[in-house]
């Protein structure tokens, strides 16, 4: 699985305050352009050339930023450690991962936690296998919900409200076995519901597929999908017992009791 290209980042006007602005400038960096000028940032934001100088200075003296070789910036490090402190993603990261150590050995392949991120699915773990099948994915990174496992996962335990919107945002092919039709879905999503698990067949990037299944909250809410990676020519349902045993164990280092999954 690979992350498609994501949106811009950019506002239709500038923001006025002076936190807005800052902000505008840091959502500017997307995974499709993890590098910007500062007249890419003068673009993105709209903000004047003067005001996103003396913004991005201020950003790169305090850490959210750092320099990249002559006039070019990126996402600094201090910003990533603040990140990392955000109590749903260590809770979760914490809870999955012995069992996706645990996954990874006995699989060989990569292994992926994945939860909800607005409109789309984000990676918020990634464990190698033994193989890597060509595996761009990365922490941080995000795909869309209709076209892989974990974000399709995602998708069937979220509120119909939500699943229409998504289906109203329009479906784009990304791979060979994306689904682009509604129908089909709504279907596939129902038996995600009925099954426990999600079988994609190359849905993200040609000769790669995966099998999904959801993390559990102790309240019941699904709150992260776990999968792994593997080749397009290996049968998936060999996979779904490691798979499920997988995210059962996380669920449960998160407060889930047997009886509350049965």
């Amino acid at each position: 699985m690979t992350s498609a290209e994501v949106d811009d980042g950019g506002a239709d006007e500038a923001p006025r305050s002076v936190l807005g602005r800052a902000l505008a400038v840091l959502a500017a960096f997307t995974d499709a352009s993890p590098e910007l000028a500062l007249a890419d940032i003068v673009t993105l934001t709209g903000l004047p050339p003067a005001t996103a100088h003396r913004i991005v200075a201020e950003l790169v003296a305090w850490g959210a930023l750092e320099r990249v070789g002559r006039g070019r910036y990126r996402i600094g490090l201090r910003l990533w450690r603040i990140g990392a402190l955000a109590p749903t993603a260590r809770t979760l990261r914490e809870a999955a991962l012995a069992p996706m150590q645990d996954l990874a050995a006995v699989t060989g392949h990569v292994v992926h936690l994945v939860v909800l991120d607005g409109y789309r699915a984000l990676f918020v773990e990634r464990l190698a296998g033994r193989e890597d099948h060509t595996v761009r994915s990365r922490v941080g990174r995000d795909m869309p919900l209709h076209a892989s496992g974990p974000g399709k996962v995602l998708l069937a335990h979220s509120p119909a409200a939500f699943v229409e919107e998504i289906l109203g945002r329009g479906l784009p092919r990304l791979a060979p076995g994306t689904i682009t039709d509604p129908a089909t879905l709504r279907a596939a999503l129902a038996d995600i519901r009925r099954t426990g698990h999600c079988l994609s067949h190359e849905e993200m990037t040609a000769g790669v597929s995966s099998v999904a299944a959801p993390v559990t909250a102790a309240d019941g809410r699904v709150v992260a999908a776990l999968a792994v990676v593997v080749p397009a020519t290996d049968p998936l349902p060999p996979y779904v017992p490691a798979v499920q045993v997988a995210a059962a164990t996380a669920s449960r280092r998160l407060g889930v009791r047997p009886q509350d999954r049965a």
